[in-house]
């Protein structure tokens, strides 16, 4: 007997779609960036191209981690991320551009494989990194998908 899905699981499998077209779609266009053109900063104090991927490689990376553990309830306590600093110790401008490509791309489809099989039951669950209050898993994988967005737009 097949299962139903609900609303929410319907909603995660939107998100994982859009997710995966978004994917697809950029990575076309990021690919072409010239490598000298992605290492370079248009002000001192900005983040490159490159530094800009990889701040949405660590995103991926850093949800992975709720989106899998608010699925068992055991989300509570993330640490806070600061994207200087990992931005720092990763350097990203001495990374090969193909790379980075070819990783945020693949861990955003894998991203977009596992939001597809979140439980509907764990979507209320509680995730806290850093924020006063504990946000849902939900909220968490609606604003994942609003921040690739987001910084994709700078990239492009």
């Amino acid at each position: 007997m097949k299962r139903s899905i609900g609303r929410s699981g319907e909603i995660m499998k939107h998100i994982a779609s859009e997710i995966r077209a978004v994917v697809d779609a950029a990575e076309k266009r990021l690919i072409r960036i010239p490598a000298d053109e992605a290492s370079q900063r248009d002000e001192p104090d900005g983040w490159s191209k490159q530094e800009i991927l990889g701040h949405l490689i660590d995103s991926a990376a850093n949800n992975h981690q709720r989106f899998v553990r608010a699925c068992s309830n055991q989300a509570m306590d993330f640490p806070p991320y600061d994207q200087e600093e990992w931005a720092r110790v990763q350097r990203c401008c001495e990374a090969d551009w193909g790379n980075l490509v070819s990783l945020w791309a693949s861990y955003n489809r894998h991203l977009s494989h596992v939001i597809e099989g979140i439980p509907e039951s764990a979507l209320s669950n509680p995730c806290s990194y850093g924020a006063p209050e504990p946000v849902t898993l939900e909220f968490v994988v609606h604003d994942y998908l609003r921040h690739l967005k987001h910084h994709l737009g700078d990239l492009l």
